[in-house]
Protein backbone atom coordinates (compact mmCIF):
# COMPACT_ATOMS: atom_id res chain seq x y z
CA UNK A 1 0.00 0.00 0.00
CA UNK A 2 1.26 3.34 -0.64
CA UNK A 3 0.72 6.58 1.42
CA UNK A 4 1.08 10.00 1.34
CA UNK A 5 2.80 11.51 4.58
CA UNK A 6 2.17 14.99 5.46
CA UNK A 7 3.17 17.35 8.23
CA UNK A 8 0.84 19.45 10.44
CA UNK A 9 2.80 21.21 13.17
CA UNK A 10 5.04 18.42 14.72
CA UNK A 11 2.78 15.79 14.29
CA UNK A 12 2.89 12.91 10.68
CA UNK A 13 -0.01 11.99 9.21
CA UNK A 14 -1.21 9.37 6.52
CA UNK A 15 -3.87 9.48 3.96
CA UNK A 16 -3.82 6.14 1.02
CA UNK A 17 -2.49 7.67 -2.26
CA UNK A 18 -5.50 6.21 -4.17
CA UNK A 19 -7.06 9.52 -2.44
CA UNK A 20 -4.62 11.78 -3.96
CA UNK A 21 -5.34 13.26 -6.85
CA UNK A 22 -2.32 15.60 -7.40
CA UNK A 23 -0.14 18.05 -4.44
CA UNK A 24 0.26 21.36 -5.25
CA UNK A 25 1.96 24.50 -3.21
CA UNK A 26 0.02 26.94 -1.75
CA UNK A 27 -2.14 28.43 -3.45
CA UNK A 28 -4.52 31.92 -3.86
CA UNK A 29 -7.28 30.76 -1.80
CA UNK A 30 -10.73 33.13 -2.50
CA UNK A 31 -12.61 33.54 0.64
CA UNK A 32 -16.24 32.12 1.00
CA UNK A 33 -18.46 34.24 2.93
CA UNK A 34 -20.67 32.49 5.35
CA UNK A 35 -19.14 29.40 4.64
CA UNK A 36 -18.40 27.01 7.36
CA UNK A 37 -15.84 27.61 9.97
CA UNK A 38 -13.48 24.43 8.10
CA UNK A 39 -14.22 25.81 4.81
CA UNK A 40 -10.93 28.04 4.12
CA UNK A 41 -12.16 28.86 0.28
CA UNK A 42 -12.37 27.98 -2.89
CA UNK A 43 -8.74 27.16 -5.30
CA UNK A 44 -9.01 27.52 -8.75
CA UNK A 45 -6.48 24.64 -9.84
CA UNK A 46 -5.78 24.42 -13.63
CA UNK A 47 -8.85 26.02 -14.39
CA UNK A 48 -11.29 23.72 -11.42
CA UNK A 49 -12.43 25.24 -8.77
CA UNK A 50 -11.71 23.11 -5.66
CA UNK A 51 -13.44 24.24 -1.85
CA UNK A 52 -9.93 24.10 0.22
CA UNK A 53 -10.71 22.55 3.70
CA UNK A 54 -9.01 23.65 7.17
CA UNK A 55 -7.68 20.03 7.93
CA UNK A 56 -5.94 21.01 11.32
CA UNK A 57 -9.82 22.18 12.58
CA UNK A 58 -11.27 18.55 11.44
CA UNK A 59 -8.33 17.24 12.94
CA UNK A 60 -8.28 18.83 16.32
CA UNK A 61 -4.68 19.95 15.79
CA UNK A 62 -3.72 23.59 16.38
CA UNK A 63 -2.26 25.63 13.31
CA UNK A 64 1.48 26.25 13.41
CA UNK A 65 3.00 29.75 13.02
CA UNK A 66 3.97 29.22 9.78
CA UNK A 67 2.47 29.94 6.55
CA UNK A 68 1.11 26.15 5.10
CA UNK A 69 3.10 25.37 2.08
CA UNK A 70 1.56 22.61 -0.05
CA UNK A 71 -2.24 21.36 -0.61
CA UNK A 72 -3.35 17.86 -1.34
CA UNK A 73 -5.92 17.93 -3.65
CA UNK A 74 -8.35 14.51 -3.13
CA UNK A 75 -10.53 12.42 -5.08
CA UNK A 76 -13.63 12.05 -2.36
CA UNK A 77 -16.28 10.20 -4.47
CA UNK A 78 -16.35 12.37 -7.57
CA UNK A 79 -15.75 15.29 -5.88
CA UNK A 80 -12.26 16.81 -5.79
CA UNK A 81 -11.49 18.41 -2.41
CA UNK A 82 -8.26 20.32 -0.96
CA UNK A 83 -6.50 20.12 2.39
CA UNK A 84 -3.87 22.81 3.33
CA UNK A 85 -1.19 20.90 5.40
CA UNK A 86 2.38 22.81 6.73
CA UNK A 87 4.39 20.07 4.46
CA UNK A 88 4.24 17.30 2.29
CA UNK A 89 7.12 14.52 3.72
CA UNK A 90 6.99 11.70 1.40
CA UNK A 91 5.44 9.26 -0.93
CA UNK A 92 6.04 5.53 0.78
CA UNK A 93 5.01 1.98 0.23
CA UNK A 94 4.13 0.82 3.25
CA UNK A 95 3.60 -3.33 4.59
CA UNK A 96 0.01 -3.21 5.56
CA UNK A 97 1.47 -5.21 8.57
CA UNK A 98 2.58 -2.03 9.99
CA UNK A 99 -0.02 -0.39 10.60
CA UNK A 100 -1.46 -0.88 14.31
CA UNK A 101 -5.07 -0.62 15.12
CA UNK A 102 -6.19 1.28 17.90
CA UNK A 103 -9.09 0.80 20.40
CA UNK A 104 -12.20 2.01 18.57
CA UNK A 105 -13.29 5.93 19.80
CA UNK A 106 -16.27 6.90 18.56
CA UNK A 107 -14.72 11.05 18.76
CA UNK A 108 -11.54 10.01 16.24
CA UNK A 109 -13.34 6.95 14.16
CA UNK A 110 -11.65 8.73 11.13
CA UNK A 111 -7.97 7.00 12.78
CA UNK A 112 -7.11 3.90 10.74
CA UNK A 113 -4.18 2.90 12.63
CA UNK A 114 -0.57 4.30 13.41
CA UNK A 115 1.76 3.22 11.22
CA UNK A 116 5.17 2.50 14.03
CA UNK A 117 8.69 3.34 12.10
CA UNK A 118 11.31 3.11 14.01
CA UNK A 119 12.24 7.02 14.16
CA UNK A 120 8.77 8.05 14.53
CA UNK A 121 5.03 7.51 14.64
CA UNK A 122 2.44 8.36 11.75
CA UNK A 123 -1.21 8.63 12.33
CA UNK A 124 -3.06 6.80 9.19
CA UNK A 125 -6.53 8.78 8.89
CA UNK A 126 -9.47 7.62 6.37
CA UNK A 127 -9.97 10.67 5.28
CA UNK A 128 -13.31 9.74 4.02
CA UNK A 129 -14.51 9.60 7.12
CA UNK A 130 -12.35 13.14 8.30
CA UNK A 131 -13.90 14.77 5.73
CA UNK A 132 -17.84 13.30 5.78
CA UNK A 133 -18.05 13.98 9.64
Amino acid sequence: MQVVIFKLRDEQFAVETSKVQTISEAVTVTKVPRAPEYVKGLINLRGTVISLLDINLLLDVDKSENVQQSVIILKLEDELIGVSVDQVDEVLEIDEALIENIEEDTKKAYIKGIINFKDRIVTFIDIDKLITK
